[in-house]
């Protein structure tokens, strides 16, 4: 059975998603200590998208885009991840809150109405799937990372912008590999891996 070539766009959250509110007071190299939470309360409209929940799966009805009807492409997902945070500091001490989401953009993404397979739907699902590993990556990474006052703004926006690469990274090794959904066997090994991968994150 031959499947259209199914094409994604990964939405870049970098103009909307990062929001800094700096409370300083004291000594402006104070260590803080960092906590990093999800988050559904964010700028975007809650009637424009759906924020992942591992238990949770896509379904056709959430695709509510206006599909493109030239052209081989069956679907469009958009999905990505972003962040808020804020600095309360006083003296040598302080906390850095951090809230991360990861969402799929409902009326950016669609199907053609006669491509609704649940194979393709399951490749879909992947792409989103992705976004929320690559959320997970970056929540690791700044828990990681030594943060004080003054460097957490330069330091979060480079790990944001690094995650944000191996998002895309793994996105297009997942296209390529699998030809776009089309190469069944390879579609099989990246179910597994991005299960596996969830597996991990999620416990």
């Amino acid at each position: 059975m031959t499947f259209l070539l199914m094409r994604k766009i990964y939405l870049f959250m970098k103009l909307f998603s990062i929001i800094f509110v700096l409370l300083i007071s004291g000594n402006l190299h104070a260590q803080v200590r960092t906590n990093v939470q999800w988050t559904e309360q964010t700028s975007l409209s809650p009637a424009d998208v759906i924020y992942y929940k591992p238990a949770s799966k896509l379904v056709w009805g959430d695709f509510k885009g206006k599909p493109v009807e030239a052209g081989i492409t069956a679907a469009i997902t958009m999905s990505g991840f972003g962040y808020s945070a804020s600095m309360h500091a006083s003296g040598q001490n302080g906390q850095l809150d951090i809230k991360v989401y990861c969402f799929f953009n409902k009326n950016k993404s669609w199907v053609k109405p006669d491509k609704k397979t649940a194979y393709i739907l399951t490749h879909e699902q992947r792409h989103f799937d992705v976004s929320y590993i690559a959320a997970k990556i970056f929540i690791d990474k700044v828990q990681g990372a030594s943060m004080n006052s003054s460097n957490y703004n330069t330091l979060l926006s480079r790990i944001y912008n690094e995650c944000i690469e191996i998002m895309n990274d793994m996105q297009n090794d997942y296209d390529e590999q699998t030809n776009n959904g089309q190469h069944k066997q390879n579609q099989e090994k990246w179910n597994r891996f991005i299960d596996d991968k969830l597996a991990i994150i999620t416990n």
